[in-house]
């Protein structure tokens, strides 16, 4: 049951909104001045506050909202008074009063402030929620030159409030690259809310965006806060942004535009300070050309573009995140962690990874379950992945034996075909010199100038790493 705390000076009113609140399920605590009232968030936080403007006594009705904004920054208060003018609501919105009751109350008013407050509640704790269990699940794994671009663009671009488009196959990290801009931002301690638009049916996405009013259309039983309003002062994550349709683009710009939104059915327009990042696995340009994208919202968007790398152009990374994931797995489940045999770690170097990170993350955790404890070899690999054991050579070998580093699907053009294992064969050299291209190009047995001509042609940037 939500919690709510009144902090109030007249006994009546105390009764009066505890027996309204506690009619529709809520549970309720009663503070008779603002010092008690703090120190009762304090000792347990509640889910809401009903709190008087007008009280005596050591803090007023402004000075408590001070301190509860600094003792428990998540909990929405909700002002209440009946001689306040519109300068003191404008003040308690500014010192971040949630929203502004006039006295007397009315019980529909109470009810449906409070459960937009709660709504506004979940979204904090969730945000809150995710920042400590970032941990193991939140990190950036890997040492590949591709990674350390990757690190080093976030580091120059969380402090700004620029717009970010992140890009990216399905599976390679978006989500958790704008997790890492939210949490190097000064937006940090806000709230970090995503919306997969994918995901959200097309005449809806006006109303989970925006929110709507009690009575907007059939089905709208009570107010809703739409996600703008829920990332106010954080950011805001358009996770797979090239799936709205026309019409959500037009008002997604408008909000962008404007700085502002306005609830479906409702006569004012709102206000919001949200950072944007989008992320997609489109290709917008093409989009954009193709006329199924709006070029003014791709360019509002595409502020710092990001372009994240599929895994098979990073195998360096490969181990490494192997070795997050089985960690990961033992700490979720207090079981012993597998220990991976040479033979296996080079059977996953050899395969194409088609879902990425998140692929090789459910592989992981899938042998880490079926072998905890003990070891996982070839044949348990081959066994997922559907991969000839027999051809898995120790990490690192395969450019010298032979043997190719991943299988080359033959339904294409032998140029593309070629290519695809030149490609292979330059990165894995890359991979087991460290980004070393002299040394790369002595163990493929060719020349430095020839080697950089190849990575030009075939698209391979190493970042101009040592032995240049």
């Amino acid at each position: 049951m939500p919690d709510i705390l009144i902090i109030d000076d007249e006994p009546n009113i105390r009764r009066m909104v505890s027996a309204l609140l506690g009619a529709d399920g809520f549970t309720t605590r009663e503070a008779p001045d603002g010092a008690s009232g703090v120190r009762a968030a304090t000792e347990r936080e509640p889910d809401a506050v009903l709190l008087d403007l007008m009280m005596p006594g050591e803090l007023d009705g402004m000075a408590t909202l001070t301190r509860l904004r600094e003792t428990v920054p998540d909990v929405p208060v909700v002002m209440m008074s009946g001689r306040a003018g519109l300068a003191d609501a404008v003040k308690a919105t500014k010192l971040g009063a949630f929203h502004f009751l006039e006295k007397p109350l009315t019980p529909e008013s109470v009810l449906l402030t409070l459960r937009s407050a709660l709504e506004l509640r979940l979204a904090r704790r969730e945000a809150r929620t995710l920042r400590e269990d970032f941990g193991l699940a939140g990190e950036m794994v890997g040492e590949s030159p591709a990674m350390q671009r990757v690190r080093a663009l976030i580091e120059r671009v969380a402090p700004t409030d620029a717009r970010v488009l992140i890009m990216g196959e399905s599976g390679t990290g978006k989500e958790l690259v704008a997790a890492a801009i939210h949490r190097g931002s000064a937006r940090r301690e806000r709230p970090f809310v995503r919306v997969n638009c994918a995901a959200i049916p097309r005449d809806l996405v006006e109303s989970e965006m925006f929110g709507h009013e009690r009575g907007a259309f059939t089905g709208a039983l009570t107010r809703r806060i739409g996600r703008f309003e829920l990332a106010d002062t954080g950011t805001l994550f358009l996770d797979e942004v090239g799936d709205l349709g026309a019409d959500a683009q037009a008002k997604l710009l408008r909000a962008i535009e404007a700085r502002e939104i306005e609830r479906v059915g409702g006569g004012k327009p709102i206000a919001v300070d949200v950072r944007i990042v989008a992320a997609t696995n489109m290709d917008l340009e093409r989009a954009v050309a193709d006329g199924k994208f709006r070029e003014d919202l791709y360019f509002r968007l595409n502020v710092i573009p990001f372009s994240l790398p599929p895994l098979r152009e990073r195998p360096a990374d490969i181990t490494p995140l192997v070795l997050h994931f089985s960690a990961l797995y033992r700490a979720r489940s207090g079981r012993p962690a597998p220990r991976w045999s040479e033979e296996a770690l080079a059977l996953l170097h050899r395969y194409r990874w088609p879902g990425n990170v998140r692929e090789l993350a459910n592989i992981v955790e899938r042998l880490a379950i079926l072998h905890a404890g003990s070891e996982v070899t070839a044949r348990d690999v081959s066994a997922v992945l559907r991969l000839d054991p027999d051809a898995a050579a120790p990490a690192g070998a395969a450019s010298s034996s032979g043997a190719l580093p991943a299988p080359i699907a033959l339904d294409r053009p032998l140029s593309d075909a070629l290519d695809e294992y030149e490609r292979l064969l330059i990165t894995r050299a890359l991979s087991m010199t460290a980004g070393n291209v002299a040394e790369a190009a002595r163990r493929l047995q060719t020349d430095r100038p020839n080697l950089y001509r190849r990575m030009r042609r075939l698209g391979i940037d190493w970042g101009g790493s040592s032995g240049a």
